[in-house]
């Protein structure tokens, strides 16, 4: 018997030996590994692997199902998983589902590939293993490949100085030449239109997490993140993020998953680390602010460049789980927060008083509490022209700094009842719909009390940005009793959508449809030097009007 067991393993040997390629397929086919998996994390995944991986994990459960989030430039269907138990069919089968909806984003510069492999990971481990307690809650979109056409565009002198993945990574702008984390007002993109349209609106998840990898400052933390930054959003669901779910998944992070994590930043003074860490702008041309301002929780997730490859990707791993773990375990809380947000949004809009205000003008402080960061001592090289630069040491130090990241408001407008577009703007009417925004139309003529905007000067940015010439305006409001025919269109604050409709139609707005260049036509003089008012009205006080949807 015991030379019959002998013979047997010996033959199965020799068949490994001698067919590898047949029983590796037979292991991958049950447990699939990723192309950085299965590269030892020397490359990363193309297009066809990535729909390869789903595509076999499909295979191997009925908790998985597949959706086109869009049709990229370059003609790429840009992949949706949807994990649930069971998955949903059509978001309206969720009216009586208790479950929370998560989005997790990868690859949005297809550079910054750490999102896609950790994501594929985390979907794969979550469909094999039932004692993930995930789906008890959760139902899980995930979006692995976000941006597909610079994911191809895959050589080794993309991000050089990053440490690996040594076979190279994609580029960070799509087909359209467009980076898609600055694109989420103007949507010219069909992946943002995309993810606005058959992800947020059609899915409306709670919790929206954009994958990204960090390009400066030198620390040893793998992942740092962020909460979304614009003050002019729900502020109990900036505050909470901020100062209650973000700390508890970083201490769940290293204590659970054996992960350093802080706040995403970078050193106010590289010279100088102690004066400082300061986060990134407010603006909702990105994403995560962007979701914000839609009363939804985001973060942004930043995997440390200058950390090995595979370090990267299973710190976001990691962090992604930790992510999990704490919506798993808040949901009703986290879900409930978002159904009173939309809640006292629109109240807030039905009758709004004279206490509501929009900020237009921010004033960054830092947080009550320092942050801790690992990093090293550096040393400061003199260089041409008095030009100074610095260098790591291999003397590490912890530098205890405050943290800039508490945008406060300092300039504001009074929060309107509605608003009034005068003049015929079919590129203005079709970006609001596309956003989700309520449009209607005056059903009669109407004669309101109104405020307008009177503009004195327009500037353009001296180069173009994002495929345009940024603007910003001057000018003064006045009052004034005003005509308004039928068919005007009227887009009111008494919905959930109120605070980006105010962000997308205020002149002074940093991140309006005007700075995007989608009122040029009404704001520079064409038949005389006479100053040019703004074709958008404000209406301050609550007012019954006879409008319609169309």
């Amino acid at each position: 018997m015991r030379n019959k067991i002998i013979f047997l393993f010996t033959f199965i040997f020799l068949l490994i030996a001698l067919f590898p390629s047949a029983f590796s397929m037979v292991t991958n086919e049950k447990n699939p590994q990723t192309v950085a998996e299965s590269s030892q994390f020397t490359a990363t995944s193309r297009y066809t692997d990535v729909i390869r991986f789903i595509h076999k994990l499909q295979k191997q459960s009925p908790l998985i199902r597949v959706e086109t989030l869009c049709i990229s430039p370059e003609g790429r269907e840009v992949p949706l998983i949807i994990i649930g138990n069971p998955p949903p069919t059509v978001p309206s089968k969720l009216q009586q589902d208790t479950r929370a909806v998560i989005y997790i984003q990868a690859n949005i510069h297809a550079g910054e590939v750490e999102g896609k492999e950790a994501s594929l990971m985390l979907t794969r481990d979550i469909i094999q293993d039932p004692a993930l307690p995930y789906l008890e809650n959760l139902i899980l979109l995930i979006a692995p490949i976000f941006n597909a056409d610079g994911n191809e565009k895959i050589r080794p002198e993309n991000r050089y100085y990053q440490a690996g993945p040594e076979q190279g990574v994609g580029v960070r702008y799509n087909g359209q030449h467009l980076d898609l984390n600055r694109d989420s007002i103007k949507l010219e993109s069909p992946e943002l239109q995309g993810l606005v349209q058959n992800v947020l609106m059609r899915w409306d998840p709670v919790l929206l997490v954009d994958c990204h990898t960090t390009n400066g400052s030198y620390h040893q933390e793998p992942v740092t993140y962020s909460w979304p930054l614009n003050p002019n959003g729900d502020a109990s669901i900036l505050l909470y993020m901020r100062d209650r779910m973000m700390p508890s998944i970083q201490k769940s992070l290293l204590e659970k998953y054996d992960t350093l994590s802080i706040p995403y930043g970078n050193y106010l003074d590289h010279r100088h680390p102690e004066k400082g860490w300061r986060t990134f702008t407010p603006h909702p041309r990105y994403v995560t602010n962007y979701v914000g301002l839609r009363n939804r929780f985001a973060i942004l997730d930043e995997n440390y460049v200058f950390t090995d490859y595979k370090t990267r990707v299973y710190s976001c791993y990691s962090f992604l789980r930790s992510i999990l773990d704490y919506c798993n375990r808040q949901k009703n809380e986290i879900v409930q927060l978002v159904q009173d947000a939309d809640r006292k949004t629109i109240q807030r809009g039905l009758d709004p008083s004279p206490d509501d205000a929009w900020g237009l003008t921010y004033d960054l402080k830092s947080l009550k509490d320092p942050i801790q960061i690992k990093s090293w001592e550096f040393e400061i090289i003199p260089g041409q022209q008095g030009r100074r630069s610095i260098k790591k040491t291999d003397r590490e130090k912890t530098y205890n700094v405050p943290y800039y990241a508490d945008f406060t408001i300092q300039k504001t407008i009074p929060f309107p009842f509605g608003y009034l577009i005068l003049s015929p703007c079919p590129e203005v009417e079709l970006k609001l719909r596309q956003h989700g925004i309520v449009v209607e139309k005056l059903a009669e003529n109407a004669t309101l009390e109104v405020e307008g905007f009177m503009i004195k000067d327009v500037k353009s940015s001296e180069r173009l940005y994002q495929g345009h010439m940024i603007n910003t305006v001057e000018g003064e409001y006045f009052k004034e009793s005003r005509e308004f025919p039928e068919g005007t269109l009227f887009v009111g604050t008494a919905q959930p959508l109120a605070n980006l409709a105010v962000c997308l139609l205020e002149p002074e707005s940093d991140d309006s449809l005007l700075t995007w260049n989608f009122f040029d036509r009404y704001l520079v003089p064409q038949w005389g030097n006479e100053p040019q008012v703004y074709p958008v009205f404000r209406i301050l006080k609550a007012v019954n009007l006879a409008k319609q949807s169309y």
